[in-house]
């Protein structure tokens, strides 16, 4: 026999005649490594060998390990593989190895599936059948072992796994070298089976030659040792890294990693073992942080002589324009691929049928389905991960962006956009530029689809393509029209929600303020009616949403009617692979139809926030040339202004400052007075730069320290405000801490300068607050000091101490400028700036100036009337021989709007953190949030209806394919009107179902968000102050932002979706079964794989998603407190380590994201690979199952649906994850639901009469208050009785329960013990609206609300314009508002920024005046205004409120002296309370504080 004869031979033995001795070794040779039959011996022998080897030594193993137990050094005591307790760390190698390995074991099995199921009558398929048998098991063998050298940490592989591997490549080298030479020599006319193993050997070799390569290296890619020398060889191996180990494996992966996303396994590893931890989560790869990406934003953006239109377009393209381009180029790749499968279609059904030109055909077939599958997951993947990659390098460039732009905004164009629609900016705007990179492509991809997919019609079904042409441009204009719907319905939608959350956000900043005055229901209607335009408009939207899915889902079915019945009216004849190829073809036609209209709003979208971000990017800044800044210099003047003219405006209209002309030498303390909105304030701006230079020169020598009127504090510990970002000297630190008289404070609380600040000082009395900016000041050792108005906010004592210690103490070498009311302080000056109407009226030492008369002259004398009290009160008290001492400084203390958790007993002292870290759900989403969410609207039925019609949706799809499959066989009739009436009914069907579907899920969908909203609405507004205290505001409008945003769209949207998929992947897992049912099998593992992937991913992607929303919040809150301070920090000079913390906060955020998304790809390409390889199997299977088992025509239909399940398996298990992601915002949204309400607005059957209270007498009896269970008490049974009428004034030291008393009777706090009546009504008996609403209050801290004068004045509009103007005239703001334009609707912007805090504070105190209530409250109402106006203002609330009981906190001396009775409250009692006269009659702490506010003036 010859050599040629042998290679295709299937005898497994040589002839008699050949094994005559004649026959040479050369020709046995030639028999045994030729011929197939003893090739496949022979490398099952190796097998065998290999098999019993590793048999033999477990054995022996086993077997020394019972017997041989007392010789514990025996080696043969080793386990097979060596155990290391050390750190382990698996690279490539190892990887491959167990990957590659795993692919052999699978093809290996399929390859016996096939062969036994063939037949084994012959001896030649015993034989292929018992080889294939052979190497599946020995590949499965070898893979459980590479899996336990993991478990059991072996840094090489087994000798004999080693051995076996190089004689397998050997072996498979000789069959593939028999393979060529079979081809070669005889070309394809010789045995299929043997065709099919030569093609198996061509696959496999280069997979052998890697594991030749590994068996030679001997290392099994496992590394053991210690954790530090891995870090250490990493970072001396990556540059950046070095300084962070914990930097993202995506920044270190190789190629193959970084393909396969093998670089995320270690993050999933640690997510699915326990609950992930923020600081688990890798940093940032260094190219992808927000510091680099801001640098390269700004190096990008265009220069002014460029004179762009679009800036911001501009320069993201300038950046990114590289990573547009390749993930277009992954684009027309996955285009390009997409096609193959159907292509294909026609040749199964062909080949099938007996058509085929070659039996090899089927395997080129399977082999080429394969190969494009893979490409397309590979590519469509990547597409994702990249574009999402794109996305969030944008959204970080462009918050970066928007904050260093904050930090230079002039404050006109900060006032015209506002914080909340600045905060827009960063969380909408920005997130749908990001948005935009996924469907970017799909804009100039569409054609191509479209253009691809008509040929391909045409080929196969020739003219009958024109009705899909036209139905296909119907669909498309008629989503286009929907589109610019849509895209009109959400630009409302974002109008709208901006301003909801400007409301929103004003309302939680003065929340205090709103259940003060009890006018929570009006910000609640203000904010529903606001809603009720957005949920008008959102309705709108998804409607017309549900008509786009309703031609997206109804498209296939109506098209291929259509298609059909042109084609039967042409003559097409139709069969299996004819119509399967086109309902395929269709079906993908649904891609661009959906994509389009999406990608077209996404960018009109994307558009609007461009320009919005134009605007926002381009607005004016300040100018830094405004003032001559020269630190260090030598002359003798610190601060000069030459013929200034300042605006606030940007434009110079309205100047506030004119003809301004003053030198302040260094060293000299100016002192600047006037009345209320002369200017004061302006004046220090514009030295800052702050305000716009119409004309003049603005010259400081010198660095500056700036301490506003209205306090701005950092939420911090105290420390860290101080510090302010300066290193700590520990001396300088304590001496700061003792000039600012913060001793005593830092002893009454629990942490001292480690305790932490409440957002906006919330739980710091405003004294506290002022001195705590005051000593950042000193701290920062300036040359200039610019002060303003700094002892409005603190008590007689203090203020003296801090003049004394501070301004002329650690201050006496600086320049300060130093606005004041304090007109006792005014002969310590160097010079006093006399201030009227924006000008310098007066200027000089302060005798000088009295002397001169004019407006200082009226100051002064307004002062000295109401000193004349308190000066014939001194002398009784001067008879007393002794005055007892205060233990501790009266500080300005507590505001009314006080929080005293501060106060607290030694057992609670474990944390220094008022504001704690944001609550956090672990492990899965509850079923309760599932329960919640699904029964709001109508409960369980609504669930049922939607999977009803679900169910029957699909149904009908599947029976439209069913029946082509049946009309189209051989074995049936064709009836052209039968088939055409049956297929049109099931179509109607299926298009009607889609509509009720649709509309059902947007229905149920609108119902339960707006049910939401006003949960979380009213939670917000029944909560307890304390719950506004330690909750950042961030953290609400968080939820009230991003989460209702996904409740209202993404989580309807996406549970539909879920449904659809899920129905769909049932649907074709079920016809593929039923086709090639051998696939039943595979399907077991297939399906046990994905639910084992999901929980592994989900336990990750979960958490990360949480802490994506956690990360949110502070990127917002740190915004909104720049934005307040900015003045502050712009002075100081600290916007570069503001921009670090924004940039810190911002990497926070984006490496949540970035890990998710990456989280997300590598779940979808483990599931679509998994789901490929189950369609190549089961199509192997069909093609080689006999064709009386599967029709011709079952093979289209099957490969018709086949083809997108790799996308569907992925798309199914990743939309339930997404949606249990996205349920996180319900769960969050959830929580806030669940707060602790305070007590009932109202209470039916308490209610009070209709003019309570009448008299307005107070009786407290015994009352007793905490601030939680098991603290200890502040007020200790504090008893009093107040007559109606009486003016009563409250005094006492910082801790003495001022605040508490008054918070008490307000019901901010309520008592633990005791009764507060009230004209005969115990108050704790009404509802908190009844009793709030009945007194009137003027807090310490003026509030405005954006609006108007009126709104202000009378937010609840129950007042004439007559009424408004006698309460202007009243409180000394008629002629201010009068002389504006719009009178009553003069603008009021946010918080009131553009009225002086003077003007503020009498528009609060106009508001009481309107109110007229029997009882009125006051917390130094006319802290903020000069002498002069407080001597008015105070004889006007004496004349209005003559039959009132007016309950004081009072800190100015003069105005408790004429109060009828005043209360000194001491440690949680009140010790005094008595007429001022009679206690300044005998020895008391009355007469203490009287004679240290007297003797201020001789400091």
């Amino acid at each position: 026999m010859s050599s040629v004869s042998w290679l295709i031979s299937s005898e497994c033995s040589i002839s008699i005649n050949e094994s005559s001795d004649s026959v040479s070794t050369a020709k046995w040779l030639r028999f045994i490594f030729l011929s197939p039959c003893p090739q496949r011996l022979l490398f099952s022998a190796v097998d065998t060998l290999f098999l019993f080897t590793l048999v033999a030594v477990s054995a022996r193993k086993l077997c020394y390990k019972f017997i041989s137990k007392s010789n514990s050094d025996s080696s043969i005591n080793k386990p097979l593989l060596e155990i290391n307790k050390s750190y382990l760390k698996v690279t490539i190698w190892f990887n491959l190895s167990l990957v590659l390995t795993a692919l052999l074991a699978i093809c290996y099995t399929v390859l016996c599936i096939l062969a036994f199921i063939q037949g084994t009558q012959s001896p030649w398929q015993l034989t292929e059948a018992v080889f294939w048998l052979v190497q599946a098991i020995t590949h499965v063998a070898i893979l459980i072992l590479i899996v336990h050298e993991r478990k059991f940490e072996a840094v090489t592989h087994p000798l004999s796994l080693r051995i076996y591997w190089v004689a397998n490549f050997v072996v498979v080298s000789l069959l593939t070298a028999s393979g060529i030479t079979r081809f070669v020599t005889i070309g394809g006319n010789f045995d299929p089976s043997l065709k099919m193993d030569d093609i198996v050997s061509f696959v496999v070799l280069p997979i052998s030659a890697f594991l030749f390569i590994v068996a030679v290296r001997g290392s099994s890619g496992i590394v053991v040792g210690e954790l530090e020398l891995g870090t250490n060889s990493r970072s001396q191996g990556n540059g950046n890294t070095s300084s962070n180990p914990n930097v993202s494996g995506y920044a270190t992966a190789s190629w193959f990693s970084k393909a396969t996303w093998l670089w995320m396994s270690p993050l999933l590893s640690k997510g699915y073992k326990s609950t992930l931890k923020m600081d688990e989560v890798p940093s940032l790869s260094p190219d992808h942080r927000a510091e680099v990406m801001s640098e390269v934003f700004e190096v990008n953006w265009p220069k002014p002589e460029e004179n762009s239109k679009n800036p911001v377009q501009t320069t993201l393209l300038r950046c990114f324009w590289k990573d547009v381009a390749f993930t277009g180029f992954l684009a027309v790749v996955r285009l390009i691929v997409m096609y193959v499968g159907p292509v294909l279609i026609n040749s199964f059904v062909n080949f099938t049928s007996g058509k085929g030109s070659s039996p090899y055909e089927g395997y080129y077939l399977v082999l080429i389905l394969l190969v494009a599958k893979i490409t397309e997951v590979l590519s469509s993947h990547h597409f994702n991960f990249h574009s999402q990659k794109l996305g969030m390098l944008i959204r970080c460039t462009v918050i970066t962006a928007l904050y260093k732009k904050g930090l230079r905004l002039s404050c006109s164009s900060r006032q015209a956009h506002g914080v909340g629609q600045i905060v827009n900016y960063m969380a909408v705007d920005a997130q749908q530029l990001s948005d935009l990179m996924v469907q970017l492509h799909s804009l100039w991809m569409m054609p191509f689809q479209l253009g691809v997919a008509l040929v391909l019609l045409y080929l196969y079904m020739g003219l009958s393509m024109l009705a899909a042409l036209v139905a296909v441009v119907s669909a498309l204009m008629f989503s286009m029209m929907r589109m610019h719907k849509n895209n009109m319905y959400q630009y409302f939608v974002m109008k709208n929600r901006d301003s909801r959350l400007k409301a929103t956000n004003e309302m939680l900043s003065n929340m205090r303020v709103i259940k003060l005055q009890a006018w929570e229901e009006h910000f609640n209607q203000r904010i529903q009616s606001i809603r009720e335009k957005e949920y008008g408009w959102i309705s709108k939207f998804s409607y017309s949403i549900s008509w786009t899915m309703i031609v997206l889902w109804s498209m296939p079915v109506v098209l291929a009617a259509l298609v059909f019945g042109i084609a039967i009216l042409l003559g097409v004849t139709l069969d299996p692979g004819r119509v399967f190829t086109a309902t395929t073809v269709l079906r993908i036609l649904q891609d661009p139809i959906r994509t389009f209209p999406q990608a077209l709003i996404s960018v009109t979208q994307a558009f609007v926030s461009l320009g919005r971000l134009d605007g926002f990017l381009t607005s004016q800044e300040l100018d830094d040339r405004s003032v001559e800044r020269d630190e260090g210099c030598d002359g003798r003047i610190a601060v000069e202004v030459k013929d200034g003219t300042f605006s606030w405006d940007d434009e110079g209209n309205n100047a506030v400052l004119k003809d301004m002309n003053l030198e302040i030498k260094k060293g000299e303390l100016a002192a600047i007075v006037g009345t209320v909105g002369s200017g004061k304030s302006s004046l220090l701006a514009s030295i800052l730069g702050e305000l716009h230079k119409n004309s003049g020169k603005v010259r400081v020598c010198g660095t500056t320290a700036y301490v506003a009127q209205t306090s701005w504090i950092q939420n911090a510990t105290i420390q860290e405000n101080i510090l302010f970002g300066s290193p700590m000297n520990t001396e300088r630190y304590q001496e700061v801490i003792r000039v600012c008289c913060l001793e005593k404070d830092m002893e009454i609380m629990d942490h001292g300068d480690q305790t932490e600040i409440g957002e906006r000082g919330i739980n710091l009395s405003g004294g506290q607050k002022q001195r705590i900016q005051l000593a950042r000041a000193v701290y920062q050792d300036c040359d200039i000091y610019l002060l303003d108005d700094i002892f409005s906010a603190v008590d007689a004592q203090t203020g003296s101490e801090i003049f004394k210690e501070c301004v002329r103490g650690a201050l006496k070498d600086k320049t300060i400028l130093l606005v004041t009311h304090q007109v006792d302080f005014l002969h310590n000056a160097d010079r006093i700036l006399v201030l009227r109407d924006g000008m310098i009226v007066q200027s000089g030492r302060y005798q000088e100036l009295l002397e001169s008369g004019m407006d200082f002259g009226a100051l002064v004398a307004a002062y000295e009337t109401s000193m004349e009290l308190v000066e014939m009160s001194t002398m009784v008290t001067d008879g007393n021989t002794q005055t007892p001492s205060l233990a501790l400084p009266l500080s300005r203390g507590e505001s009314i709007g006080e929080n005293r958790p501060l106060d607290r007993s030694n057992s609670e002292k474990g944390t220094s953190k008022l504001i704690e870290d944001e609550e956090r759900e672990i492990g899965h989403v509850s079923s309760d949030v599932y329960k919640q969410y699904f029964t709001e609207a109508y409960g369980w039925w609504g669930v049922a209806s939607v999977i009803l019609v679900s169910l029957l949706w699909q149904s009908s799809f599947i029976g439209s394919d069913y029946w082509l499959a049946y009309e189209t066989s051989e074995t049936t009739v064709f009836n052209p009107s039968l088939f055409m009436i049956v297929y049109s009914i099931i179509a109607v069907v299926a298009l009607v179902l889609v509509l009720i579907r649709a509309f059902l899920v947007a229905h149920l969908g609108l119902t339960t968000t707006q049910k939401f909203f006003n949960q979380i609405l009213h939670s917000t507004l029944h909560a307890p102050m304390s719950f506004f205290d330690t909750t950042p505001s961030g953290r609400i409008l968080s939820r009230a932002s991003t989460d209702q945003t996904t409740i209202d769209f993404l989580i309807p949207f996406m549970l539909s979706m879920t449904l659809a998929m899920f129905f769909n992947l049932i649907s074709i897992l079920a016809i593929t079964c039923i086709n090639a049912w051998p696939t039943l099998f595979l399907l077991i593992p297939v399906v046990w794989m994905n639910i084992w992937y999901r929980r592994y991913y989900i336990a990750t992607a979960r958490e990360l998603t949480r802490l994506d929303s956690i990360t949110k919040a502070p990127v917002i809150h740190h915004f909104s407190e720049t934005v307040s301070g900015v003045m502050t920090i712009r002075c100081f000079g600290k916007q570069e380590s503001f921009f670090q913390g924004n940039v810190d906060r911002v990497n926070a955020n984006l490496r949540m994201d970035f890990h998710n998304n990456a989280s997300n790809e590598w779940l979808g390409f483990r599931l679509e690979l998994i789901g490929t390889i189950f369609l190549c199997v089961a199509t192997m299977l069909m093609i080689l199952l006999p064709s009386n088992i599967v029709q011709p025509e079952y093979v289209g239909l099957t490969l018709s649906y086949g083809l997108s399940l790799n996308v569907m398996l992925f798309w199914s298990v990743f939309m339930s994850c997404s949606v249990e992601n996205r349920m996180v915002s319900v769960e969050r949204i959830k929580q806030f639901i669940k707060i602790p309400s305070e007590a009932a607005w109202r209470i039916p059957g308490c209610l009070p009469s209709p003019n309570w209270p009448t008299h307005g007498d107070v009786e407290i009896k015994d009352l007793q208050v905490r601030y939680r269970p098991n603290t200890p008490l502040v007020l200790k049974g504090v008893s009093v009785s107040i007559r109606g009428g009486d003016k009563v004034g409250i005094v006492g030291r910082t801790g003495s329960g001022k605040s508490t008393l008054i918070q008490v009777l307000f019901r901010l706090v309520e008592p633990s013990h005791g009764k507060i009546i009230i004209d005969g009504v115990d108050i704790c008996k009404l509802g908190l609206h009844d009793l709030r609403s009945r007194f009137g209050i003027i807090p310490q801290d003026p509030v405005l609300f954006e609006g108007t004068v009126r709104s202000n004045i009378d937010p609840i509009g129950l007042y004439s314009d007559d009424q408004i103007w006698k309460s202007l005239e009243r409180c000394q703001l008629k002629d201010v508002v009068a002389a504006k334009t719009e009178k009553l609707d003069a603008s009021v912007v946010d918080s009131g920024d553009n009225w002086s805090v003077g003007q503020r504070q009498l528009l609060c105190l106009g508001r009481v005046m309107l109110k007229r209530c029997k009882i009125l409250f006051m917390d130094e109402a006319t802290a903020s205004v000069d002498s002069q106006t407080d001597a008015v203002i105070q004889n006007i609330i004496r004349e209005d409120f003559s039959m009132c009981t007016i309950i004081s906190i009072a800190h100015r001396i003069p105005t408790v002296m004429d109060c009828d009775r005043v209360m000194v409250m001491d440690a949680g009692r009140a010790k005094e309370f008595d007429a001022p006269s009679r206690l300044l009659e005998r020895h008391s702490l009355f007469g203490s504080l009287v004679q240290e506010y007297a003797s201020r003036s001789e400091i």
